[in-house]
C-alpha cells in the first residue's frame, strides 16, 4: 500500500523552485545591459536593440505565472500526496525549471522549426503534467479534498489546453514557416470549452 503525506511540504518546494525560475528569466537582459553599456549604446538602444529576449522574457514569465497559478488551483484539490503525485510534480518543476533556456535560445537565435518545437515542447510537457496531476487526483479518496474535488469541467479544461499544445507543438516543430504562430492555437481553449459545454454540459457538481 503507497504512503501518502500531507501536500504543505510539497507545495512549499515547488513555489520555491517556481520563484527561482521565474527570477532566472531575467539574468540575460541583465547582462544586456552590462553588455550594452561596455559597448556605448544608449538606454533607448539597449530596449530597441533587443526586443525579441524582451518579448521571450515577458512570454515565459506569463507562461511560468499562469502554469503556477494553475497547479495552485489543482492543489487546492488535494489533501494527501502519494509517490506518484510527488514523481509527476517533479517532473512538472523539470519543464519548469528548463524553461528560461529555450526562452533564452529564442531571445538569441532565429526564430525557426527547432527553436519554436523546442519552446512549444517546454510548454507541452508541462501542460502534460498538470493534466496527468488533475487526472491522478480526481476521483482518488485517499488523495482528493472531498469537500473540494476536481471537477470533470476542470480535468475536460486541462485535457483540451494539453491537445491543443501537442497540435502547437507538431506544428511548430514540423511545418516549416509556423513557428511561435502556432502557440496562438492555445487561445481557442476557451472557446473550445464553451462549446463542449454547450455540447455535453457537465453539472457543477462533478
Amino acid at each position: 500500500m503507497s504512503r501518502t503525506r500531507n501536500p504543505d511540504r510539497l507545495i512549499l518546494f515547488t513555489d520555491a523552485v517556481v520563484a527561482i525560475a521565474i527570477t532566472l528569466l531575467i539574468l540575460p537582459l541583465v547582462e544586456v545591459v552590462t553588455e550594452s553599456r561596455a559597448e556605448g549604446l544608449t538606454a533607448l538602444e539597449v530596449i530597441t536593440d533587443h526586443k525579441p529576449q524582451i518579448f521571450s522574457f515577458l512570454l515565459s514569465f506569463a507562461v511560468i505565472a499562469n502554469f503556477w497559478l494553475a497547479h495552485h488551483r489543482v492543489f487546492e484539490h488535494v489533501r494527501a500526496y502519494n509517490p506518484v503525485i510527488l514523481r509527476v510534480n517533479l517532473l512538472w518543476l523539470l519543464a519548469i525549471v528548463i524553461l528560461p533556456f529555450p526562452t533564452e535560445i529564442v531571445g538569441a537565435y532565429k526564430a525557426d522549426q527547432f527553436t519554436a518545437g523546442f519552446y512549444a515542447g517546454a510548454i507541452l510537457l508541462l501542460s502534460s503534467c498538470q493534466t496527468a496531476l488533475a487526472w491522478l487526483i480526481k476521483g482518488h479518496r485517499e488523495l482528493e479534498n472531498p469537500e473540494d474535488p476536481v471537477s470533470t469541467r476542470e480535468l475536460r479544461n486541462s485535457i483540451v489546453l494539453t491537445g491543443l499544445t501537442l497540435l502547437a507543438f507538431l506544428l511548430a516543430a514540423f511545418v516549416p514557416g509556423v513557428t511561435f504562430y502556432a502557440l496562438l492555437l492555445l487561445l481557442l481553449s476557451p472557446v473550445l470549452m464553451r462549446v463542449l459545454d454547450r455540447v455535453s454540459p457537465v453539472q457543477k457538481s462533478q
